[in-house]
């Protein structure tokens, strides 16, 4: 998790849906840089996208927001600089158990 991924997750840690222009204003880097980061974090399942309801035509509108299962991971990944937040699918996870003593 480098510098920007923090910032977005110390935006969302309260778990309170933001736009996107919400979060950009609040964590002050240019538009791509969040849009790559936001797309990372949300692969990662660390972040949630939600479309939003909207009352006019045109682009859909969307909310992201810290996810449920990862709010309490993320306030303490946080708050101590010494525990990293891993996120791996189960294809992954199971390559790298593979060489483990017992591992599949």
């Amino acid at each position: 998790m480098d510098f920007f991924d923090e910032r977005v997750l110390t935006a969302l840690k309260d778990g309170k849906p933001r736009s996107f222009t919400a979060l950009l204003n609040e964590v002050g880097f240019s538009h791509n840089t969040l849009q790559q980061h936001l797309e990372r974090l949300m692969a990662q399942g660390l972040i949630v996208r939600e479309k939003a309801t909207a009352n006019s035509f045109g682009r859909p509108k969307f909310a992201y927001h810290a996810s449920s299962r990862t709010t309490k991971q993320v306030s303490l990944a946080l708050q101590d600089p010494h525990v990293e937040l891993v996120a791996l699918p189960f294809s992954r996870l199971r390559h790298v158990c593979r060489f483990e003593k017992g591992g599949h």
